[in-house]
């Protein structure tokens, strides 16, 4: 199994500005997983010698555009050019049905999916060869969530864009790899967003193999990420990275 990033930014100044992308990532195993695709996850995909054709299953996690700007395409992609109905698709209520920001899904691509699960916190999806975990997201008013894959004998956590709230650690808790959306560093706290000094306590008290920090705004690019990711580990003794767009993890690394 392997974890590609596509992207590895987020917010809406490193949306616009592509400082670092926003493609979110792919989970290569029994299936092929596609998490978050924002702007530019289509050319991500090409310049890392991946095929939509090949996605099996796609995940939004909320309907934020920089989580699901390419969703509509890629959708035509796992469908096989939009000629079959194929693939799953795994979402935030907003996104499927309609909010203030939504909904990001047309008849036309409703109507090329196999399956279409709304994701609801506390409730899973099996499918074969896997299972997914929905988990709480606290953002801002929008329906979000995060989620633990198991799958190939591992489980990945993945908390989405959320605040921290009571019971996070135990909701993640036996994860080998823990991916978290840090858009922000410690002194710059932003509403319905994991500070990286609320990553690393989340880290410390859950103790994956490995920790990955991704989707990361602009300051934490000044910061530099790197940096913080190492503070992390000395904090938490937990192996801890910053994601880097084209970056590829192998199970063996968890």
């Amino acid at each position: 199994m392997e974890v590609v990033f596509l992207g590895t930014g987020g917010g809406r100044i490193n949306l616009i500005n592509q400082v670092r992308g926003t493609g979110g990532f792919i989970i290569s195993g029994t299936k092929n997983i596609q998490v978050d695709p924002g702007p530019g996850a289509l050319i991500a995909m090409k310049n890392n010698n991946l095929s939509p054709l090949k996605t099996d299953i796609m995940v939004v996690t909320h309907c934020h555009i920089d989580h699901s700007g390419d969703a509509a395409v890629l959708i035509e992609g796992m469908s096989h050019y939009g000629l079959e109905k194929k693939g799953t698709l795994i979402a935030a209520s907003d996104f499927l049905e309609g909010s203030t920001n939504g909904p990001r899904i047309s008849v036309f691509h409703y109507s090329r999916l196999e399956k279409v699960v709304k994701a609801l916190p506390g409730k899973e999806y099996e499918f074969e060869g896997g299972k997914f975990f929905f988990k709480k997201g606290v953002h801002e008013e929008f329906p979000a969530f995060g989620f633990i894959l198991e799958m190939d004998g591992k489980k990945i956590g993945y908390t989405g864009d959320t605040e921290k709230y009571e019971g996070m650690e135990e909701a993640y808790d036996g994860c080998d790899l823990l991916i978290l959306n840090a858009m922000k560093p410690d002194e710059d706290q932003y509403k319905g967003h994991l500070t990286s000094e609320e990553a690393s306590a989340l880290i410390g008290r859950i103790q994956p193999k490995l920790a990955v920090l991704t989707h990361m705004g602009m300051k934490m690019q000044q910061y530099p990420a790197e940096k913080k990711a190492q503070e992390i580990e000395e904090e938490t003794g937990v192996k801890t990275v910053a994601a880097l767009d084209g970056m590829r993890i192998s199970s063996e690394q968890f």
